[in-house]
């Protein structure tokens, strides 16, 4: 039988954990919780960590982007290391969801069960991929992987709107230029059970993009502020990668982005 809990204390106690296991075991405990109104969340708490952020196995070692290798479709330790760099993107991913769940007081409920949904879908998309790359032969945590993703998350971590601005709205958006080629090179290879993983991430991280896009607007509409331009500024203030093409536009327009803001872009 499940038990009560509070989202945000749960959040930050599954972000600690170092185990993928019990990480994404403890994400979907919370997400059968709140399914079954057994979830509160105390949107006024101001929670301490107690431990380091975020919790890691010892292995993938992280190295520049530079340095984790070329990934050839022609052979199954190429298909391999493509697969474990998106398996580790995904759980650097349910991490950022998690601590966009625990880390920022006094926003709306909503906010709170938006990111509980990011983490639970993210942590399936972790098990989908340790699963088809056990089919490999290979195992998360057998090639080197990169941390540009949680840098980014660890620089907003005194700003949710910077955090919203981004990571969903940038780091992840890239996500959706990204796919649609990775899934041509692997089914191209012939893996069409991976194809199929990617498709659906790409259905997810919509989801994902536009809630990031949904509380930045909120919190501008809140604040005042004007979205391109502040946009533009914390781009600048928190050296945040420059959007290069090409661009998933269909994905993006599902995603939140205005045809303003698209054609900015293209």
């Amino acid at each position: 039988m499940e038990r009560s809990i509070e989202l945000r204390a749960s959040a930050l106690q599954s972000l600690l954990a170092t185990d993928p296991a019990a990480k994404t075991q403890g994400v979907a405990a919370m997400a059968r919780a709140h399914a079954a109104g057994l979830a509160s969340v105390d949107t006024q708490a101001v929670l301490s960590a107690g431990g380091a952020i975020p919790g890691r196995p010892a292995r993938p070692e992280l190295v520049p982007p530079r340095l984790v290798g070329r990934r050839s479709m022609a052979t199954v330790e190429g298909r391999a290391m493509l697969i474990h760099a998106l398996a580790h993107i995904e759980f650097n991913a349910v991490n950022l969801a998690l601590d966009a769940l625990w880390r920022f007081p006094g926003m709306p409920q909503a906010y709170y069960t938006d990111w509980l949904r990011v983490a639970h879908e993210e942590a399936i998309h972790f098990t989908m991929l340790g699963e088809h790359l056990a089919t490999l032969g290979y195992r998360y945590g057998d090639f080197p992987g990169h941390d540009s993703l949680w840098e980014m998350v660890e620089k907003t971590r005194g700003d949710v709107l910077a955090r919203m601005a981004l990571v969903p709205r940038t780091l992840e958006a890239r996500g959706l230029d990204a796919i649609p080629p990775l899934r041509a090179k692997l089914a191209q290879a012939g893996d069409m059970a991976a194809a199929k993983i990617l498709d659906r991430l790409l259905r997810d991280e919509v989801g994902h993009v536009e809630i990031g896009n949904r509380w930045y607007c909120h919190l501008c509409a809140l604040q005042g502020l004007e979205p391109a331009s502040t946009y533009d500024e914390l781009t600048l203030r928190y050296k945040a990668p420059v959007l290069k093409g090409p661009f998933n536009v269909e994905a993006r327009r599902q995603a939140g982005f205005t045809d303003a803001e698209l054609a900015r872009y293209t």
